[in-house]
């Protein structure tokens, strides 16, 4: 495995950040539908500025392995706050489901944070 390991740090890299930059182009797209949704649940429409760039940028960030510890350690911290926030209703399976997905994102993000970006990075340049 260990030839390999390059490039599967790279596809890991690239496949745990494609719902963020997906995300973050919708949230532009529908800017003051997002707002909306955020005050329903009591966050600050306000704060959605932030939320894109820590989507956009971190993805960014990630694909080209430019400060992967931080923004993998980032991006982890924002799917937990994500999945606590907005899919707490355990007793539906949808938000259940998300709530999972986002916990298990963040494990991805946590394990990328530990082990670093791997040789097709910027960090290791």
């Amino acid at each position: 495995m260990t030839a390999l390991d390059p490039y599967l740090k790279a596809a890991g890299r690239v496949l745990l950040t494609l719902i963020f930059l997906w995300s973050s182009v919708g949230k532009i797209s529908s800017y003051a539908g997002v707002q909306g949704y955020m005050a329903k649940f009591g966050v600050p429409g306000e704060l959605l500025p932030l939320v894109i760039l820590v989507e956009l940028v971190g993805g960014l960030a990630l694909i080209v392995g430019w400060q992967t510890r931080w923004a993998a350690l980032a991006l982890a911290g924002f799917c937990i706050l994500s999945a606590v926030l907005f899919h707490n209703e355990f007793g539906d399976k949808n938000q259940l489901i998300h709530f999972l997905k986002n916990l298990g994102l963040a494990g991805g993000f946590l394990v990328l944070a530990a082990a670093g970006p791997g040789a097709l990075s910027v960090d290791e340049r």
